[in-house]
């Protein structure tokens, strides 16, 4: 079975190598080596002052940064299940929401950002996801970040880049705080989190706040290479290898060329077999598609075709399908993904398959467009 939801992605197979080495013990200089080493190659993925690793799914490190960085009013932007999630967060520890809330295919303007921000003095940080992977979407954060900055600097960014962070060069100039996921382009199983702070940002965190999930105490620890809590030691080795073969294959910039690539080709085959890309902006992590036959296509796919594909919650339960795109991901395998999408239309009766999908995903691919 190919394993193509946005998140977990496939582990390689020299990663899984990596995790089911000897056990180590987290208090070693052993492992505090190895900790230092994956910190190195973590500071060159955030481009960030600082990068601190939590042994918890990304909304461990989500409810981190609210209660760390916001102090009052969190202006929360809700286009999909993981944006409400920011404002449930602040909810929960008595903190003030402002939330601006669009449909799921639709991005947050910068303009109702600063409107925002303009008319509320409360507010004192910002949650919004890069890639919000519900409904495929990418949200204007760069943008929005510098105009918030312009107005009020101490206002701190909190940017979940949980389906971005691996899969395209993230201007970190006005972000505060940016939140990545192991079980994403990582390509690790779940339980790790990261995230790179500003120096604004430490400073805002003071003596922190919360218990386990303190970033003061935290920063003090791995600044020794080690951490204020049990270590995800086997996630943690296994980061390690994923940074590194990144690294031989080519390095970042490889990376998210290929994957902007693969994006690219992906949405050209299938829209080029009559299927609607859904977010008015897509992200690069996955390709969303809307359609009236999304359940049936997705059993198809995965029943007939051997290939596991993320669907949509809440309203939009079985009306899309999400296609990874995050990752190292064999050209071969996205090739089948789209070719199995039309063998599926051609089974639902909706055209004869003709093999179109995987012509204009290589031709897109491989840059042999007429």
């Amino acid at each position: 079975m190919l394993l193509f939801t946005p998140g977990p992605t496939p582990v390689p197979q020299n990663v899984r190598n990596a995790m089911s080495d000897e056990t180590m013990h987290h208090r070693t200089p052993e492992f505090e080596a190895i900790f230092a080493k994956t910190r190195k190659h973590l500071f060159n993925l955030f481009k960030t002052d600082e990068v601190i690793m939590l042994s918890s799914s990304g909304t461990g490190a989500m409810e981190a940064s609210v209660i760390n960085l916001c102090k009052n009013t969190l202006l929360s932007v809700n286009s999909g299940k993981f944006g409400e999630r920011f404002g449930k967060i602040a909810i929960s520890h008595g903190l003030k929401n402002v939330e601006i809330k669009n449909e799921w295919n639709t991005p947050v303007s910068v303009e109702a950002i600063v409107e925002a921000v303009k008319s509320n003095s409360d507010i004192d940080a910002i949650a919004v996801q890069i890639s919000e992977s519900a409904g495929g979407l990418r949200h204007p954060v760069e943008e929005l970040s510098k105009a918030v900055k312009e107005i009020n600097p101490n206002i701190m960014i909190i940017a979940d880049g949980i389906t971005a962070v691996g899969v395209e060069k993230i201007d970190v100039s006005n972000i505060d705080c940016l939140i990545a996921g192991s079980q994403k382009a990582l390509m690790l199983p779940p339980g790790l989190s990261i995230l790179g702070l500003s120096n604004a940002a430490i400073e805002t965190i003071g003596e922190g706040k919360g218990y386990y999930l303190n970033l003061t105490t935290e920063i003090k620890k791995q600044r020794q290479n080690t951490t204020a809590w049990t270590a995800a030691t086997t996630l943690i080795m296994g980061l390690l290898e994923v940074l590194e073969t990144i690294e031989s294959n080519g390095g970042l910039e490889r990376l998210y060329a290929e994957t902007a690539c693969r994006s690219k080709a992906v949405k050209r085959a299938l829209t080029a077999i009559g299927l609607h890309v859904y977010p008015q902006t897509p992200a690069k992590s996955m390709t969303t598609i809307d359609d009236e036959n999304a359940s049936e296509i997705r059993n198809l796919l995965k029943e007939e075709f051997g290939v596991n594909v993320a669907g949509g919650q809440d309203h939009l339960k079985g009306k899309i399908f999400r296609i990874n795109q995050m990752g190292l991901i064999e050209a071969y395998e996205m090739a089948w993904v789209v070719n199995s999408v039309e063998l599926a239309l051609s089974r639902l009766g909706r055209r004869a398959y003709d093999g179109t999908a995987n012509r204009v995903f290589n031709e897109a691919f491989f840059g042999v467009e007429a």
